[in-house]
């Protein structure tokens, strides 16, 4: 444990930033289950609105520094090609 103030409370900032980081991107993951699990049962407007809230979700993790901005692009590429019925990656 660090001994300078500061530094307590740069570990206390860090820790609250990495449990946020890691609430978008388990949001992501469960979005992306949730999109395939409706283009594979062939839910058209479930898939739509779980496709929409995806790429919001992804949008929002991007702008606050959760996700790399390719890594952001990389996912909604990805989740496009899900969507069109495509090959699941």
């Amino acid at each position: 444990m660090a001994n300078i103030h500061s530094q307590k409370k740069r570990i206390l900032r860090s820790h609250r930033e990495r449990l946020e980081n890691r609430r978008y991107t388990s949001k992501i993951k469960t979005y992306f289950r949730r999109l395939e699990r409706a283009m594979s049962a062939g839910e058209d407007e479930a898939a739509d609105s779980e496709h929409r809230a995806l790429v919001q979700t992804i949008d929002k993790a991007v702008k606050r520094g959760a996700l790399h901005k390719n890594t952001g692009a990389r996912k909604k590429s990805r989740a496009a090609r899900v969507r069109r019925g495509g090959e699941e990656a």
